[in-house]
């Protein structure tokens, strides 16, 4: 029996995810198919063989693959420059039973991890995972801060969950922008009352100081008052001094988007049901769903098709062992007609792109 690499692991793994898998004995009898067979170079596999393999191999190793196919993402794919300057973060939890997963703690009666990702927007349409870290669910988000704003002369828009005054201090003098939500208890000193225009949903717009009096930021800061879809008031925050109002309140409500990625990324990718019980296996696992996403993604963009994310996986999963020139074909036939989703997605889509021309 041959050794198991890490190239014929990964893809052993990422099969099983495209297929929902459940188990490493459902991984192990994959390999009884003949053209895996060859693809792997490996006649069979155990499922005690895969289990060494799973806790065995560096998850950083499978972090850099996966940053290596956002970079090649970005570079295939230009992003119109209007939305090329927006990141958005936030974090979600996975939560793990705590009785097999004692090393993720979270909460007395319940263990977990916790996904911070920066999400970039690609093409006209399209998002992405742009970068991430993996915590245990107890890890605060304000910590993974740094991590992720990382960049200069980009904007990044996150919740009121990341809010650090001393960060925002450190952006300011690095070129660093931001749009967030402004904490019920947060003490503000108004500095400069700004016009609001007519027609504008925002209802003020103020240049403030921001902190206790012990305790006060050295840079202004700007807050906006609008209100999200249900009528509820919000108060943004930015160091964003160059834009109009409603351009700072557009930016925020772009934070849909993750909250969308994180849904879709729930419901099929494969992070619920983890195969190992170690923190390096469930590290893995999850390492390998982003990967098998930017995979997909990278496939739609190439090949310049309109099709879901979803329905190039269906079709994945029924032509694996055929032809790329079929599958390929498929995914080039147009829809007969528009579903409903699709129509509610385009208006979207047309919403966004005026809201990305106004930034």
């Amino acid at each position: 029996m041959k050794k198991l690499t890490t190239a014929a692991y990964l893809k052993l793994f990422l099969h099983a995810q495209l297929q929902g898998r459940e188990g490493l004995r459902h991984i192990a009898d994959d390999v009884l198919c003949k053209a895996f067979q060859r693809e792997l170079g490996l006649k069979s596999i155990s499922a005690a063989q895969l289990s060494r393999k799973h806790n065995q191999v560096d998850p950083e190793l499978l972090q850099q693959l996966f940053e290596r196919l956002v970079k090649r993402i970005l570079t295939t794919c230009p992003t119109p420059a209007a939305r090329n300057k927006i990141k958005i973060i936030d974090s979600t939890t996975v939560a793990l039973c705590l009785q097999k997963y004692k090393w993720a703690t979270f909460r007395k009666t319940k263990a977990g991890i916790k996904l911070h990702m920066r999400l970039a927007f690609v093409g006209d349409q399209d998002v992405m995972p742009e970068k991430a870290t993996i915590t245990n669910a107890k890890k605060n988000d304000r910590t993974q801060l740094d991590e992720l704003t990382d960049e200069p002369g980009f904007t990044y828009v996150f919740d009121r969950g990341y809010m650090d005054y001393s960060a925002f201090d450190r952006y300011g003098e690095n070129n660093i922008s931001f749009v967030t939500r402004l904490k019920n208890n947060a003490c503000i000193e108004p500095i400069e009352f700004l016009e609001v225009p007519q027609e504008s949903y925002v209802s003020e717009d103020v240049i403030v100081r921001v902190g206790s009096p012990q305790k006060k930021m050295k840079h202004l800061l700007r807050v906006v008052q609008t209100q999200d879809s249900q009528g509820n008031l919000l108060f943004l925050v930015t160091n964003r001094l160059d834009l109009t109002c409603d351009e700072i309140s557009d930016m925020y409500r772009s934070r849909w988007a993750i909250e969308t990625f994180f849904k879709w990324m729930k419901q099929h990718l494969r992070i619920k049901h983890f195969h190992g019980q170690s923190d390096r296996a469930v590290h893995n696992q999850v390492w390998i769903a982003l990967i098998a996403f930017c995979l997909l993604l990278l496939v739609k963009l190439e090949t310049k098709v309109n099709h879901s994310l979803l329905q190039l996986t269906r079709w994945l999963t029924k032509l694996l062992w055929q032809s790329y020139a079929q599958w390929l074909s498929r995914m080039k036939q147009k829809p007969s007609r528009l579903s409903k989703g699709r129509r509610r997605r385009e208006i979207m889509i047309v919403t966004m792109n005026h809201s990305a021309d106004l930034i």
